[in-house]
């Protein structure tokens, strides 16, 4: 019968696993500053939740306008409206989280209470614009290029404009634009608005015009007015205010920047930009910028918007529906800019009177989209066609379905935290944390002795990766630590300590079974392993729970609670009982010194417990004689005499 295989350790792997996971982390905070320590300090950041700073956390219940339970979609959008509104206002670690099914859960850090309620509890406005003037996005970062004063565009209506349901007007819906425009290259969709056919109107069957802007606008002249540089805006800056221009002058936009322009502007206050009486200045998710006029038409005028697939060419469309109002005040926008620009446009995408023909939807002071009309539009219905895909297709039908008919927000609650209080709670929650870890390490070396030197040192390579995955999901997660959550990690304090006492419990079982130390290392692990494993999975399983089920400040808690048993088992395995296995090859701790913890003596071994470590030992020359045998003359017994 073969003798079964022995297992031989290598704590050297098992190290070198841990050290090659501390660097690895080590490099995904530092990225692009490893080579720049003067940056460093920037990397190493720790978000704090408003209890440990300064702020205000607003809950808020969402309705629908009849008073209906949210759609999840819905809720994803309102989320998305706050968080740019919010950041808009050049706070960055805002936060919006969703309680139950109609909860938001809203954390404005350095706000105070009366701004954070403005900010989060009025609704998204959606207004239907015209495009007074536009400047593409070449890439250049400063306001080099400025509005011109250009002739005013003649009006001339169409004698050909027949009617027929074949009209469209083309569109370049934000979503679908290129997030890195190239000077060289235009980006082209064909997005069109088609009247529908029981709207009841009959546009010119001819006409079709593409209203993506280019990067690489070169102007060429048109019948009514032309640019004449490529740094000279498009349109007639004749219509705008003088205030208007010179805002539009200071502005600069950039590609997905959706809330930092604002600031530039002065659009501090929603009202600056969702003001339907007062021209305002914006830009779109490719970084080109627009002077727009007054609003024609309104989000609440909007009755419905729907993204389905087309059962006639298979694509992706945008049933959008006006009410009464609504259709009149579209009918008359679509027929003055038709009328006066269509024709002199030509679809010349360089030209002014193209953009002049042109109406943006602007979200929350954003352009979602801008159609050339090419066609007037009556009746309230239409679809939005050309080059979606389902994504796209139902980004714009959410902006223009959630814009026009927002949730209703009631706050439930306010919560302000002082910059004061927040730092005390901060110093408290340390001091807890420095209070428990300095008894963990007294109880280690009073009861384990030289042994408390691998528990102390297996706690702090758990705080120091716990610390660093803390810093790593700030950088990349946006997490904030609260004061649930520093809980949390003083809770790990304790589940670090339970396994190592696990294991230093069932290497002093074997120590008083007599074996040597090296095996009763090995021995006691495999029965320490288990019964870890065990802990921490109820441990992780519980957190699990926890965090799935509660709400608020718990979460925290049951976050940080679970990343520390995780990090806890990869602590014990890839350092603990490595550790342990060297130490047992040196001498102080193979002989059992009484400094040691694992003293047979003191242990109350059953047997003589010989050291695992290689002794002298002391042999006797063949020639000596033994001391019991010594003759020091001959007897009467060993001559035979009486």
């Amino acid at each position: 019968m073969a003798a079964p295989t022995k297992t031989v350790p290598h704590p050297g792997r098992a190290l070198a696993v841990l050290v090659a996971l501390i660097v690895i982390m080590l490099l995904g905070i530092l990225g692009g500053n490893l080579f720049s320590p003067g940056q460093w300090h920037k990397d190493f950041k720790v978000g704090l939740g408003l209890d440990l700073s300064s702020g205000t956390q607003v809950t808020m219940k969402a309705t629908t306008p009849t008073g209906g339970i949210p759609s999840s979609a819905e809720m994803n959008e309102a989320i998305s409206i706050i968080l740019a509104r919010v950041n808009g206002t050049g706070n960055s670690g805002a936060q919006v989280q969703t309680e139950g099914n109609q909860d938001l859960n809203v954390s404005v850090p350095g706000k105070t209470s009366e701004q954070t309620e403005a900010l989060v509890s009025t609704t998204a406005l959606l207004n239907f614009r015209q495009t007074l003037l536009f400047l593409p996005y070449t890439g250049t970062t400063t306001p080099s290029a400025s509005a011109s004063p250009s002739a005013s565009a003649s009006a001339s209506a169409s004698a050909s404009a027949s009617p027929s349901p074949s009209a469209s007007a083309k569109a370049s819906p934000s979503a679908s634009a290129s997030a890195t425009p190239s000077t060289s290259s235009t980006a082209k969709t064909s997005a069109k608005i088609v009247p529908d056919a029981e709207a009841g109107t009959t546009p010119s069957a001819s006409a079709s015009a593409k209203a993506t802007p280019s990067a690489s606008a070169s102007p060429s002249p048109s019948a009514t007015s032309s640019a004449s540089s490529s740094s000279t805006a498009l349109g007639d800056s004749s219509l705008v205010s003088k205030s208007t221009i010179a805002l539009f002058n200071k502005l600069v936009c950039a590609p997905g920047d959706t809330t930092a322009w604002k600031q530039q502007v002065g659009y501090t206050d929603a009202y600056d930009y969702d003001n339907p009486n007062a021209q305002i200045v914006a830009c779109d998710s490719s970084g080109n910028k627009y002077a727009l006029d007054v609003a024609k038409v309104q989000g609440t005028e909007i009755s419905g918007a729907t993204a389905e697939l087309s059962t006639t060419n298979n694509e992706w469309e945008i049933n959008l529906t006006l009410n009464g109002k609504g259709s009149a005040a579209f009918a008359t926008l679509t027929s003055d800019l038709y009328n006066k620009y269509y024709t002199a446009a030509d679809g010349n995408e360089d030209s002014s009177d193209y953009w002049l023909d042109t109406f943006a939807i602007v979200l929350d002071g954003n352009v979602v989209s801008a159609p050339e009309i090419d066609s007037p539009i009556a009746g309230g219905d239409s679809s939005i066609t050309g080059d979606f895909t389902q994504a796209t297709a139902t980004q714009l039908q959410n902006q223009l379905k959630y814009g026009s008919l927002p949730l209703n927000f009631k706050i439930l609650s306010v919560q302000s935290v002082s910059a004061q209080l927040g730092r005390a709670q901060l110093d408290g929650g340390l001091l807890a944390a420095a209070i428990g870890l300095g008894l963990v390490v007294l109880y280690s070396f009073l009861y384990y002795r030289g042994l408390g030197l691998v528990s102390v040192s297996s706690l702090i390579i758990a705080g120091g990766i716990a610390m660093l995955a803390v810093v790593l999901l700030t950088k990349y997660q946006s997490f904030t630590l609260e004061l649930s959550g520093i809980a949390g990690l003083i809770v790990a304090i304790g589940i670090t300590a339970d396994s190592f006492v696990v294991f230093f419990e069932r290497l002093r079982d074997e120590v008083r079974e007599g074996k040597q130390l090296r095996p009763a290392v090995e021995a006691g692990w495999k029965r320490a392993r288990r019964t870890i494993m065990v802990s921490d999975t109820v441990s992780f399983l519980a957190a699990l729970l926890l965090y799935y089920f509660s709400i608020g400040e718990v979460k925290g808690f049951a976050y940080t609670l679970g990343l520390t048993t995780l990090i806890d088992i990869v602590v014990v395995f890839l350092f603990t009982k490595p550790m342990v296995t060297l130490l047992a090859r040196t001498k102080f701790y193979g002989n059992g010194a009484p400094l040691s913890g694992l003293d047979p003596a003191r242990l109350g071994a059953r047997g003589p417990w010989r050291s695992s470590v290689p002794r002298a030992v002391a042999r006797r020359r063949p020639d000596s004689v033994t001391r019991g045998t010594a003759s020091r003359g001959p007897t009467s017994r060993d001559t035979g005499e009486a």
